[in-house]
């Protein structure tokens, strides 16, 4: 029997080989060559490549076929929906094309029609993420040059930019640019043409109920089990449609929203009344996680009228996704839901059986509130906390440009105290009665009542909500990794504390 020579591949130890393979596919060069080596490369390989996929709209015509071999290996689908590329003139006041053209609107529907055929032969292996981006490649180009579209981080973490990209971002003297620096804000029209509806006015469809027949002939997607919609596509979806969207995923159990509130308060009304029936679709689901954070700039909204520059949650809203929260294991809502609107929401019948973790935001929390408001929502979310009998954290924080704060209840195993945090940019005392209110809340959950830790914050490191986040680190993303990056890079840019190539290389440094 021939045995391997010492200078072989197989003459190595499997651990080596191992370590060797590993260090291949971090090394962020092209690594499908491998494959022909051997056997064993080609399953470690193609496991590796085939784990994440980007697809275009051009790529689907042929994706089925591409991928029918390797369809197990699959966990995660980045549909990069890219829409026409547009020139200045769309840009500039006089310009009659305003929102999502209809050729835009029949890219979508198109997109989704194979999109759904394709993957409704999939048979369920497991978890697949379907991660979904609408932008056009000419949106960094104008009034927006800060913008970036990338997939979701594999493994929690940004994908960093290597130089070459860095030096070859525009840094054109137009469009409100000067040397790299924003000079001054965008207009209306330009915020039209990048926060524009998706399937709105110009859509091929005459009314929502031709919209939601349409969805309703799509083929349902068992395979797909988590689905995210990040900030980075600022181009927003009708939560009509999305109810429509999420019926077609039966095993949805994980979903991340994260969309930008709107420009005109009329238009919030009509979106949160939405918002509530997309809310109550969700309770008849088997979600299991559901993260929610609106996004907003108040630096947009100085040419708005008839806008509050900031979110204000409204009671119907929070008491909607409290009645959706029941059966979860994991829900953060942030922004679009107060949670004193959350906790006032609770019937006496309500438990939460599941839940794990919870996190909300609430404007009550702050420097100059009322002493006596943030006891009662303290105490009104222990009393919440009762309800929860496999509770691990509760969050309870709030941020923006100069404040940040985190009220924290972790439970200990084994009979250890519980711990409180209190972390602010500011001092401020729990008050007694919140104190006791957390210890009956420990005692109920076993443990040995609660030690409380105070964290003080530089309150100059706090330049924007996506800084306040940063800080607070709480123990769980209320918003994705990548999404916190980019909001971050954004609004030190908008700040002036860099230019547009300086802050996108100094958070790559990070």
């Amino acid at each position: 029997m021939s045995t391997a020579s010492s200078t072989s591949w197989s003459y190595l130890p499997a651990e080596i080989r191992g370590l060797v393979l590993e260090f291949l596919l971090k090394d962020g060069c092209s690594v499908a060559g491998f494959a022909t080596v051997s056997r064993e490369w080609q399953t470690i390989i193609e496991k590796h490549n085939f784990a994440r996929i980007t697809l275009t709209p051009f790529r689907l015509a042929d994706f089925g076929p591409m991928i029918h071999r390797n369809q197990a290996l699959v966990r995660y689908i980045w549909l990069c929906l890219e829409l026409e590329e547009y020139d200045c003139s769309e840009c500039d006041p006089d310009n009659e094309i305003l929102g999502i053209s209809f050729a835009d609107n029949l890219r979508v529907i198109t997109t989704f029609t194979r999109l759904f055929r394709t993957l409704s032969t999939w048979k369920p292996s497991g978890s697949l993420v379907l991660d979904i981006s609408v932008y056009s490649p000419s949106d960094p180009l104008h009034w927006f040059r800060y913008l970036t579209f990338q997939p979701d981080a594999a493994s929690g973490v940004r994908r960093p930019r290597r130089s070459s990209e860095l030096s070859s971002l525009p840094r054109l003297n137009s469009h409100g640019w000067i040397g790299g620096r924003r000079a001054s804000a965008p207009n209306v029209f330009s915020f039209q043409k990048v926060f524009a509806e998706i399937l709105g006015d110009k859509s091929p469809f005459d009314n929502d109920q031709q919209e939601e027949e349409w969805w309703q002939r799509l083929p349902v997607v068992p395979a797909v089990t988590t689905v995210l919609l990040r900030q980075q596509t600022r181009r927003q979806w009708k939560p009509k449609t999305l109810k429509y969207m999420f019926a077609r995923f039966p095993r949805l159990e994980d979903l991340h929203y994260e969309p930008w509130m709107q420009w005109y308060d009329f238009r919030q009304e009509l979106t949160d009344r939405d918002l509530i029936s997309l809310s109550e679709s969700l309770t008849f689901r088997q979600l299991r996680k559901l993260v929610l954070f609106e996004n907003f700039n108040p630096q947009y909204l100085f040419d708005f009228e008839g806008c509050d520059p900031y979110r204000i949650s409204t009671r119907e809203v929070s008491r909607a996704i409290a009645e959706a929260s029941l059966k979860l294991e994991h829900l953060s809502a942030s922004i679009m839901v107060d949670a004193s609107y959350f906790f006032q929401a609770r019937e006496p019948s309500w438990t939460w059986p599941n839940l794990t973790w919870l996190a909300m935001t609430s404007r009550l929390l702050g420097p100059g509130a009322c002493p006596v408001g943030i006891d009662a929502i303290l105490i009104a979310a222990a009393a919440a906390a009762m309800k929860m009998p496999n509770l691990q954290s509760m969050e309870l924080w709030n941020g923006q440009k100069g404040m940040a704060i985190l009220f924290r209840y972790q439970k200990a195993e084994g009979g250890e105290p519980a711990v409180i945090t209190r972390k602010a940019t500011w001092e401020f005392a729990l008050n007694p009665a919140v104190i006791g209110a957390w210890e009956d809340v420990a005692r109920e959950h076993r443990c040995s009542g609660c030690v409380v830790i105070k964290e003080l914050i530089n309150v100059d490191l706090i330049q924007s909500l996506g800084d306040a986040i940063h800080h607070l680190k709480l123990s769980n993303p209320v918003i994705r990794p990548i999404s916190l990056w980019q909001i971050r890079i954004e609004c030190g840019i908008q700040e002036g504390v860099h230019t547009l190539t300086e802050g996108l290389a100094s958070f790559a440094s990070e």
